[in-house]
Formats: C-alpha cells, sequence, structure tokens
C-alpha cells in the first residue's frame, strides 16, 4: 500500500479533486472529494522521504516539481490538515464554485511548497491568484466583485514581479533553483517583492483586509489558511537571514493593533490580527537563526489552526446572523455555547495563553529575538502580544458573545462546522500540551527548546493579566472604542479615496478635453471646407467668368514658368 503512494506529490489529487468539483454537478460527489483528497494527500505525505522527485527537462530548464525536505515538511502537512478542515466546514454548502475553487486553491498552495525551482513557484503561485479569487466572488455581490477585482489586480502584479525577476536572477547566476536568493542582486530585489505582496508588508497589505471580509463564510475561512503562509515559506526558503525583514516584521505586528481596535466588522479584525500574527514569522525569518526559523515554522503551523477556528466561529456566527459587525451582536453565547466555547479556545490560543498552542511557538521567537540581542525589537513584539489578546483574545469573543445582548435569539452552527471547530480547538490545546509533537516537525531538530520554564509562564501571565486589566478599565469608564456602524479605510485610502479621485478628475478632464479638440478640429474643418466651397462649387469663384484679358496674362505667367522649369531640368 505504501508503494503506491510512494514519491506523488501531495498536491496532485487535491488539484485533480477540484478540476473534477469543477465539472460535477452532483454536490454529494463534490464533497465526497473535499474530504477524500486531503485524506489521498496525507497518505502520499506520509510516504514521502527526504530528497527531489519529480524532475522534469523542459526548454533547457530542469523543472524540481517535488522537493521534500526538513522545512517543506511542517508546511506541507499543516495545509493538508487545513485543506480537510476547510472542506469538513463547508460540507453544508452548496456551491460549485468554491468547492472546486478551495480545492484548486489548497493544492496550488502544496505545488508551491514543494517546489524546488522559481518557475515551478511560479507556476503555483498563480495557480493560487487565479483559484483563489473565485472564493471572494463566490459572494455574488457588488462589493466582492470590486474587492475581486482589486485582489486579483495586486497578486497578478506579485506573479509578474517574480516571474521577472526570476529570469534575471537565472541570468545572473545560471540557475534557477528554489533555494537562498538574498538582495544582492536586482531580481533577487524584485522576487522579494512579490513576496511581500503575498506576505502582506506594509503598505503592501491592503487586498488582505479589503477582500477576505468580503468573501463568502467558507471561502474566508480557506482563505486564511494558505496565500500568507505560503508566502513566509517562500520567504524562510529564500531569505532567511535579512535583517531588513527584522523591522518589517516589527512593523506589520504593530500598526494592525490600532487599526483592529476601531474596527466594527469582526472578521475584519480578524484580518487585521492576522497581519500581526505574519509580524512575528517575518521577524523570526529575519533574524534567520535555527531557534527563530523553528519559530517561524512552529508559529505558521499553529497559526493556521488557531486562526482558522477563530474565522469559523465568527462565520457560523454570520451564517446564523446574518452579520459579523459588532455593533449588532452580542448575548450568543446563550444560544450558540459550542461555538462560544471553540471561539474562547482560539482567543486562548492566539492570545498565547500557557496550554495552549499559540505560547509555544510565540514565545519561541521571542527568545530567538533576546538572544539576538534586538531588544527594542523584543520589546516592539511584547507589546503587540498585549494587542493581539486585545482584539482578538478579547474584543472578538467579548463583543460576539457577551457584551450587550441584542436579542438574537439563533440555532447552534451546522453540525459540520461544529466538527471542523471542535477538531481545530482540540489541535490547539494538544499542541500546547504534547508540544514534542509540534517541535519534531521543525527544520532544525538540534535547536532545543523548552517553553514552560518558570521565566516564560510567569512572564507571559503577567502580561496577559495586565492586557485583560487595561481592557476592563478602559471598558468600565469608557474610554474604550465605541464600536460604530462605519467602513474603516487605513492606507488603502490612498486608491480607493485618493486614487479614485484622481482617476475620476483624470477622466472628467480627458473627457473635457477631446470634447474640447472634437469642437475645435469641427471649426478647422468647417473652415477649410467652406474655403473650398467657395472656390469650387458651383457659384464658386472658379465658376465665375473671366475677363479675357485676365485670363491671357495668367497664361502667358503659367507658359513662362514651364518653360523655365524645362530650361533648368536639361
Amino acid at each position: 500500500m505504501s508503494e503506491l503512494f510512494a514519491n506523488i506529490s501531495p498536491a496532485l489529487p487535491i488539484i485533480i479533486a477540484g478540476l473534477i468539483a469543477a465539472v460535477v454537478p452532483n454536490n454529494t460527489v463534490r464533497k465526497g472529494l473535499a474530504l477524500f483528497a486531503p485524506v489521498l494527500a496525507g497518505l502520499c505525505w506520509f510516504n514521502l522521504e527526504i530528497g527531489t522527485y519529480g524532475v522534469i527537462e523542459f526548454g533547457g530548464f530542469t523543472l524540481e516539481t517535488l522537493r521534500y525536505d526538513e522545512i517543506s515538511r511542517i508546511w506541507s502537512l499543516i495545509f493538508i490538515i487545513a485543506a480537510f478542515l476547510n472542506g469538513l466546514y463547508g460540507l453544508h454548502e452548496k456551491d460549485r464554485v468554491t468547492d472546486a475553487a478551495g480545492l484548486i486553491y489548497a493544492g496550488g498552495a502544496l505545488g508551491a511548497v514543494f517546489a524546488g525551482d522559481l518557475m515551478t513557484l511560479f507556476l503555483f503561485w498563480e495557480v493560487t491568484a487565479i483559484s483563489s479569487v473565485f472564493l471572494i466572488w463566490s459572494a455574488r455581490n457588488r462589493a466582492a466583485t470590486k474587492a475581486g477585482l482589486r485582489y486579483l489586480a495586486i497578486h497578478v502584479l506579485s506573479g509578474v514581479l517574480l516571474l521577472t525577476g526570476a529570469v534575471i536572477h537565472a541570468g545572473e547566476t545560471g540557475s534557477w533553483a528554489f533555494d537562498n536568493i538574498g538582495l544582492d542582486t536586482p531580481g533577487g530585489f524584485l522576487i522579494f517583492i512579490a513576496f511581500g505582496i503575498k506576505c502582506a508588508f506594509p503598505f503592501l497589505h491592503n487586498w488582505l483586509q479589503d477582500a477576505y471580509p468580503k468573501a463568502t463564510v467558507v471561502g474566508t475561512v480557506i482563505l486564511s489558511a494558505f496565500t500568507t503562509k505560503m508566502a513566509v515559506y517562500a520567504l524562510a526558503r529564500g531569505f532567511a537571514g535579512e535583517d531588513s525583514l527584522i523591522y518589517i516584521g516589527a512593523i506589520m505586528t504593530i500598526f494592525p493593533v490600532f487599526f483592529a481596535v476601531v474596527e466594527n466588522d469582526l472578521r475584519k479584525v480578524l484580518a487585521y490580527s492576522l497581519n500581526n500574527q505574519l509580524g512575528f514569522m517575518v521577524v523570526g525569518i529575519g533574524i534567520g537563526t535555527e531557534l527563530a526559523i523553528n519559530g517561524a515554522a512552529a508559529h505558521a503551523f499553529v497559526h493556521i489552526l488557531y486562526k482558522g477556528l477563530l474565522f469559523m466561529s465568527m462565520g457560523a456566527v454570520l451564517h446564523r446572523v446574518g452579520t459579523a459587525k459588532a455593533s449588532e451582536l452580542g448575548g450568543l453565547f446563550k444560544s450558540m455555547p459550542a461555538t462560544t466555547v471553540f471561539c474562547l479556545v482560539g482567543s486562548a490560543s492566539i492570545s498565547a495563553f500557557p496550554l495552549f498552542s499559540g505560547f509555544v511557538a510565540k514565545s519561541m521567537i521571542l527568545a530567538a529575538v533576546a538572544q539576538d540581542g534586538n531588544w527594542l525589537i523584543w520589546l516592539v513584539l511584547v507589546f503587540a502580544s498585549a494587542g493581539v489578546l486585545e482584539h482578538s483574545g478579547i474584543k472578538i469573543p467579548f463583543f460576539a458573545f457577551f457584551s450587550h445582548d441584542r436579542g438574537h435569539r439563533v440555532r447552534e452552527a451546522p453540525v459540520n462546522m461544529l466538527m471542523a471547530m471542535g477538531l481545530g480547538a482540540l489541535l490547539c490545546v494538544y499542541l500546547g500540551i504534547n508540544y514534542g509533537k509540534l517541535y519534531d516537525l521543525l527544520p532544525y531538530q538540534n535547536s532545543i527548546y523548552e517553553p514552560y520554564t518558570f521565566d516564560h509562564v510567569v512572564g507571559q501571565m503577567q502580561l496577559l493579566m495586565g492586557a485583560i486589566f487595561a481592557f476592563a478599565v478602559l471598558l468600565r469608564i469608557g474610554a474604550y472604542p465605541e464600536e460604530k456602524r462605519s467602513v474603516n479605510l487605513d492606507t488603502d485610502w490612498v486608491y480607493r479615496r485618493l486614487g479614485d479621485g484622481l482617476a475620476r478628475w483624470t477622466w472628467l478632464m480627458l473627457d473635457r478635453l477631446s470634447a474640447s479638440a472634437g469642437n475645435a478640429w469641427g471649426r478647422l474643418m468647417s473652415g477649410i471646407g467652406g474655403r473650398l466651397y467657395q472656390v469650387f462649387s458651383p457659384i464658386g469663384a472658379l465658376s465665375r467668368d473671366i475677363p479675357s484679358g485676365v485670363l491671357a496674362i495668367w497664361t502667358s505667367a503659367l507658359l513662362a514658368v514651364v518653360l523655365i522649369i524645362a530650361y533648368f531640368s536639361t
């Protein structure tokens, strides 16, 4: 049996299942594919051995379509787990587009993780971009359509930059291998920006908060798992140890905190929180030590689980209540107790409470930063840790399930949703306690780390209790930002307000210029036509009677001109 699945890319069964789902009208068959394909991918993963497979010679290039090593191992496993949980979570939904796009998207992300060369990486990079946009458009409303177009534009740009950078890099180095790239060449810089777009670097991040909350209930959960963590993997593979990533990641951890505090849409709060958590991973990659890379990998693994769990819980709320706005929610713990518990598990995990998965991963990154002696960045990360507790650990469950009771009396989430959330919550707790299972998957096994030391536990609990106390005081004295029915913009104001206004003004000016040019051209042609009419018309100058004397003079003049030309031409 093991030989049957040996050396087969786990991406293959998932992509094939997605292509089949795209043409199969039967919903039961599609849901079976959504569950069976990740299981089949898991069997392929368990039978893989360290090495490079699927080598293809094409057009003078050597493509390595399946490279399974210490770093791709952990990312590929969590992508397979996420694909299964997403399939289970979406069993109640009857949408062929979401079923097909979700599978192809997950398979594309897996293919990118296994890519051993930049050309293969580019191909799967584009597969994820094109397939994922349909998860947004599946919402089938005007806002989702416009957000999807913006999303597709920025991700196609990422692909163009990646391909251009890869061509330049291959020309400079003579190799298409996807290994450490660095920023020493123009090609490397373009690839870095391409990765940064999908990783939602500062000023390149707006597609995330813009598009994710506008996708379908199931689509948002699927989107939260793959694109950004695929980019984190790419950075770890190609740019580990780049100092600039330390400062980029630190900024990523900080700025979402302030926007998440005032945001009313709880799914958008989670999108900002996702950006915050990515910052921790980027800092770890920038530090570049074995402990730091292990921390980034571990954090990516557990983050997919607890962030997916939080998006699932808010998706369940949206499915039952019809809204995920904090200003319209509250008191749902009475109607949706199981969803409330699962949301609290996700909140405890993302806040890095001891005995939950976030603690055993995030503390590894903090320890790596401290070992590097970068205390300013360490302080920034500690502040960001308190911030994520406020907006994801407290705000999400408080305003959705407790707070002011809006009187919503709804049914609990569908059984399949509860099962997916239950499995996610179980893994969050299991990995927080049996963290050795997680650490066994990490790239560097020689980097020994013990998360449950007295200093780590006490220090983290002090931070958490302080943040909880601050939230309670601010809420009590009325200083906590009120939840308002509004749309908040951050740097996307540049293109959604300023850019939109500039584009409208430019179009108006061009229209006026075109109209003015048309009027001027019309007047010119009218004038020329009038002159020609005056000369050649039946009543024009050439039709008038000309005195014979005048005609004789003109005839003599023309004859003289002809004779002069003939003389000089001989």
